[in-house]
């Protein structure tokens, strides 16, 4: 005989806490304000200890004047600037750094990573000693060797290393001479948008044509033809309104022109070889993701191993490359923060002086890691942006 049992509806209610659904949200509110206690805690403490050690806080120290020069800046800046001012300039100056360093580190580590793969027994092996040496030796050692045993070996400004162009190489940088745009050379330079807007469309429309008939336009050649030719053009119309001002030694040092830091070069070169031996091999694994079937098909339609390899293995390939590379991207970035020990006016260099200067340590220490955040997430939006337009697309 069956028995059936009931339990009575007020038992269910009652077990109210032993429902996994509520008894995850209870958890997950109790760790949420648990967080939100510790961080008043080390709020409130850490105002305290400033008070009790009579030391100001907030940010107004900004606005003060900073006192000191900076060997390097992209903007006007003087002593008489501000310290707000001085961290901008230390903040263009790290822009400027991993901007120019990822890209030639990029260009570097791809052919790197193609010559590793060469059936060439000679190129393979080079590529192969410059990754594991270049890659085993830590990055601050190598700007060490590039800032003092390269470029602070080369001559003093009197006996400066004269190369074609009005170059001048010496201890102090490299000089060079810089143009300098008089009035009416506003049309080059709104010629030069336009040939950018064009070069846009023009790769869009190439993109949809080979598309759709598998024809190839030459992309690149045109927007050589269009970024050179249009601002030439726009500037034999207005009557070539450019000067040059060549660097001349006066004194003890060159003045005039463009002058590149041996502090900057030295960080830029260390940057770019150092994150391009591991970009070479991020190449090299995502070349050999692709199914060599791939190059055997292109070759049976008769394309040859230049084409093979750019039309066909590298579109493929950087499915797998672009996450790592991201990573190499955002190392890049943050390493560049070693430029203090060369006394590249970077904005750790900078912020280091001020904080110096005025004690404000958590302010600063705040700038710092607010600045690099938004930088490593920037990038890795962009980077995942990219990826996305790379993705297989099924049909």
């Amino acid at each position: 005989m069956a028995v059936q049992h009931t339990a009575p509806a007020e038992s269910a209610r009652a077990s109210l806490f032993y429902d996994p659904k509520i008894r995850g949200i209870f958890f997950q509110l109790l760790l949420i304000a648990a967080l939100i206690f510790f961080g008043y805690q080390i709020v409130t403490n850490t105002v305290a200890n400033l008070e009790r050690q009579n030391i100001a806080s907030g940010f107004a120290f900004l606005d003060t004047t900073a006192g000191f020069g900076i060997i390097q800046s992209l903007i006007e800046y003087s002593e008489e600037s501000s310290y707000g001012r001085g961290l901008v300039v230390g903040f263009l100056n790290t822009l400027l750094v991993a901007f120019i360093g990822i890209i030639l580190a990029t260009v570097l580590g791809f052919v790197i990573g193609i010559a590793r793969l060469s059936q060439n027994w000679v190129i393979s092996r080079i590529a192969y000693v410059y990754i594991e040496i270049i890659r085993n030796i830590p990055l601050l050692l190598q700007i060490f060797f590039w800032y003092f045993a390269v470029l602070r070996a080369v001559p003093n400004p009197r006996d400066s290393i004269e190369l074609p162009g009005s170059i001048f190489v010496n201890n102090r940088g490299v000089f060079a001479p810089r143009p300098v745009f008089e009035s009416g050379s506003g049309l080059a330079g709104i010629a030069l948008l336009v040939a950018i807007a064009a070069v846009f469309f023009i790769k869009n429309w190439a993109h949809r044509r080979q598309e759709t008939t598998g024809q190839q336009f030459p992309v690149f050649w045109t927007a050589v033809g269009l970024i050179v030719g249009l601002p030439l053009i726009g500037l034999i119309v207005t009557g070539f309104p450019v000067g040059v001002d060549y660097p001349a030694l006066k004194g003890f040092n060159f003045v005039g022109g463009v002058k590149v830091t041996p502090e900057f070069m030295a960080l830029l070169l260390a940057l770019s070889i150092y994150t391009a031996s591991f970009i070479a091999e991020i190449v090299r694994a995502g070349i050999l993701a692709v199914s060599h079937g791939q190059t055997e098909a292109a070759h049976a339609l008769g394309i040859r191993n230049g084409p093979t390899l750019r039309l066909v293995i590298i579109p493929q390939a950087m499915r797998v490359i672009i996450p790592p590379l991201t990573s190499q991207y955002l190392n890049l970035t943050k390493n560049s923060s070693l430029a203090v020990a060369i006394a590249y006016p970077d904005l750790v260099s900078v912020g280091g002086t001020i904080l110096n200067q005025t004690g404000q340590a958590i302010e600063i220490i705040g700038i710092w890691m607010v600045v690099y955040l938004s930088l490593s997430l920037l990038t890795s939006a962009f980077m995942n942006w990219y990826n996305q337009r790379m993705a297989l697309v099924e049909r």
